[in-house]
């Protein structure tokens, strides 16, 4: 009975956790100016794509290929590094703000790097405002995922792991 309330008090807390990160990430968006610029140049981009194939009759495809690809994107950048760090707390009994905090902040950041493989031809010249637009990348996804891991760990993180009564304390 106790799994089973874990289960959905963890479920409820990545109910609550992927809106809050979701939350930061369009604030963040907004607020950066290289990454605003960056959403209105992809927007107009899409905008034109999906004009561009309704006004040749045919069915804006490309429209739909793009938002399946931004809807996984978005589900592996705000569901998976909560629900990894969650189970990894309820595994190990962890309780800790700092483990639901910073460990969701740093898989997070680390999801893009860790995609990209191998470093990219024109990254090898360490072009300074390329340098910095990945720093402010990594800043931004770092946040995405502590504030996810937060509200995380406000709703289930702080009673992960076995209940007190189920330890053994060495009392007989």
């Amino acid at each position: 009975m106790h799994l089973l309330g874990r289960l959905l008090l963890a479920a409820f807390a990545l109910l609550l956790a992927v809106p809050a990160g979701a939350a930061i990430l369009v604030l963040a968006l907004l607020v950066d100016p290289a990454a605003n610029a960056w959403l209105t140049g992809g927007a107009l981009a899409t905008v034109d794509m999906a004009l561009s194939d309704l006004s040749a009759g045919l069915p804006p495809e490309g429209l739909a290929l793009l938002v399946a690809g931004l809807a996984k994107a978005l589900f592996v950048l705000l569901f998976v590094p909560p629900a990894l760090v969650g189970l990894g707390g309820e595994i190990l009994g962890r309780r800790g703000l700092l483990w639901y905090g910073a460990g969701s902040g740093l898989l997070t950041a680390a999801l893009p790097w860790l995609t990209r493989g191998v470093p990219r031809p024109e990254a090898t010249g360490r072009d300074p405002s390329l340098l910095l637009a990945e720093a402010r990348l990594t800043l931004i996804l770092f946040l995405v995922g502590a504030s996810a891991g937060l509200v995380y760990w406000l709703v289930a993180g702080r009673s992960a792991g076995p209940s007190r009564g189920d330890r053994d304390d060495g009392s007989a």
